[in-house]
C-alpha cells in the first residue's frame, strides 16, 4: 500500500473542496473547512476483484432526490469480503472513468447513510483491485442541492468497511462542549 500517495490524494481532495470554484461545499463553509475525516489507511481494504465489462447500457438508479435517474452501467466487479461474495454494479462516472456506489455496515453511523463511491481502474475484463481506502462521499453530502446516485440493492455490503472518507459534518452542525 502506498500510504504517501493515499495521503497526497486525500490532501488534494480536501484542497479541491476548500478552494476550487467547482467545489460542492457551500461558500459559507469553505473558510472553516479543515479537511475531511478519514478512516486510517488499511491495506486489508485493497481487495482483489474480477471485473466483467458489459456493453454500456442505461439502468435506473435511485437518487438522493428520491427519484430514479438513468446511469450508464459498464459492468460488474465480483469481490469477497469475509464469508460473503458480492457482485457489484459498476457505473460510468461521466468523465471517462468508472465507479461503484456502495453501502456498507458503516452507512448511517460513521459514513453517509446513502453510501459512498469507490473507483474502478480497469476498462478490460479481468483482475482489478478495489481500494476502499479511496472511498469518497457523493457531492450531495456537502450540499443538498446536488442529486447523487445511490447504491442499488446489489451494492449493499453487509460488512463494515472502515476505510475511506467518513461522514462530513458542516461546521455549523458540529456540537461544541
Amino acid at each position: 500500500m502506498d500510504v504517501d500517495r493515499l495521503f497526497a490524494k486525500r490532501s488534494e481532495r480536501d484542497e479541491f473542496l476548500r478552494e476550487h470554484y467547482s467545489s460542492p461545499l457551500p461558500e459559507e463553509h469553505r473558510s472553516d473547512f479543515a479537511g475531511l475525516d478519514y478512516f486510517p489507511p488499511d491495506a486489508a481494504w485493497e481487495l482483489p476483484g474480477d471485473y466483467d465489462p458489459i456493453p454500456p447500457r442505461k439502468v435506473p438508479i435511485p437518487s438522493s432526490a428520491g427519484i430514479e435517474s438513468s446511469y450508464t452501467m459498464t459492468g460488474t466487479v465480483t469481490i469477497s469480503i469475509g464469508e460473503s461474495i458480492y457482485r457489484l454494479t459498476v457505473l460510468d462516472d461521466g468523465d471517462g472513468g468508472a465507479f461503484i456506489p456502495f453501502r456498507d455496515g458503516t452507512s448511517g453511523t460513521e459514513t453517509y447513510g446513502g453510501g459512498r463511491y469507490v473507483g474502478v481502474a480497469s476498462e478490460s475484463a479481468g483482475a482489478v483491485t478495489i481500494d476502499f481506502n479511496t472511498a469518497k462521499n457523493p457531492w450531495c453530502v456537502y450540499d443538498e442541492e446536488f442529486t447523487c446516485p445511490l447504491p442499488s440493492a446489489e451494492n449493499w455490503i453487509v460488512e463494515r468497511i472502515p476505510a475511506g472518507a467518513k461522514m462530513y459534518e458542516p461546521p455549523d452542525q458540529i456540537a461544541t462542549p
